[in-house]
């Protein structure tokens, strides 16, 4: 009876539309036309027309460039960047540090996109300002640089604010015995921290991958372009469903793009298992 709330909730809202999007995947539906009226089962078409359709694949190579840019590497390696460096800090530097990056967080996505165009605009731009780079349209010259940066600068605050409690389990004297035993900043990092805090990483990790996988903010700022160059698997569906009107064949890519997000995070699930499995080995070792 307690957990009858939280059931219903997620068969209505991730559930059934887990399984309508399968059934529309498996049908010609479309927004206008008589097969809008009266849709047919298509079967596996939609999924060969898909792996065949070049689109899919470029959209594809353009979102993995923009997970491994922005989440891998920029938002995991500022995050604990930003979490290192305030660690031992305390005072007004720190709040406003974690203010600012907390800050573009939690403001709606909508009007972070709006003030990055602003920033970048190529005429009156306030990054051509700061530079003294007048004329240069950053969002048509570098798209994928800059949807990669803006991401970076909004979804950092997730991985800092992780990585500031996992770095409060690393115990002061470990660092302090290493310092003493001659250990550089990195070698204390290589042997004290990250051991300690390799779950925390991984978690992370996942969660931010996932997360960029299937962010849809982009469009906002590009619209998939210029010349499809900044065109996401969530702008392709995007355009595919609602702009082409092919609900059907939107519906497959989707699915597609859910058994990819499956495969990532199962392999971020087998590294945390063969962690927990090394770590109980190693208990029971010293047991």
């Amino acid at each position: 009876m307690f957990v009858t709330p939280a059931v219903l909730l997620i068969l209505a809202f991730l559930v059934f539309p887990a399984l309508w999007t399968i059934y529309l995947g498996l049908t010609d539906y479309r927004l206008t036309g008589l097969a809008a009226a009266d849709p047919q089962l298509v079967g596996l078409d939609n999924y060969r027309q898909a792996l065949d359709e070049e689109g899919l694949s470029n959209s594809l190579w353009l979102t993995l460039q923009y997970v491994l840019g922005s989440a891998v590497i920029g938002q995991a390696v500022l995050g604990f960047t930003i979490a290192w460096l305030l660690r031992d800090r305390r005072g007004l530097l720190r709040r406003l540090v974690e203010a600012l990056v907390l800050l573009a967080w939690i403001l709606p996505s909508s009007v972070i996109a709006f003030l990055w165009i602003a920033l970048l605009d190529g005429d009156d731009g306030t990054l051509n300002a700061l530079l003294g780079t007048a004329g240069t349209s950053w969002l048509l010259e570098h798209p994928m640089a800059s949807i990669i940066v803006f991401n970076i600068w909004r979804g950092t605050a997730f991985s800092m604010m992780l990585y500031a409690a996992a770095l409060g389990n690393v115990p002061p004297s470990h660092l302090e015995s290493a310092r003493l035993a001659g250990a550089s900043g990195w070698q204390q990092l290589r042997d004290v921290v990250f051991p300690r805090i390799r779950g925390h990483v991984l978690t992370n990790l996942l969660l931010i991958s996932l997360w960029t996988f299937n962010d849809f903010t982009p469009f906002l700022l590009t619209g998939g372009g210029p010349e499809d160059r900044t065109e996401l698997m969530p702008v392709f569906i995007y355009r595919t469903a609602v702009f082409s009107g092919e609900l059907g064949f939107g519906a497959a890519i989707s699915v597609l793009m859910l058994l990819i997000n499956l495969v990532i995070a199962l392999v971020y699930v087998r590294l945390l298992r063969q962690r927990k499995d090394t770590n109980d080995t190693k208990q029971g070792a010293s047991i």
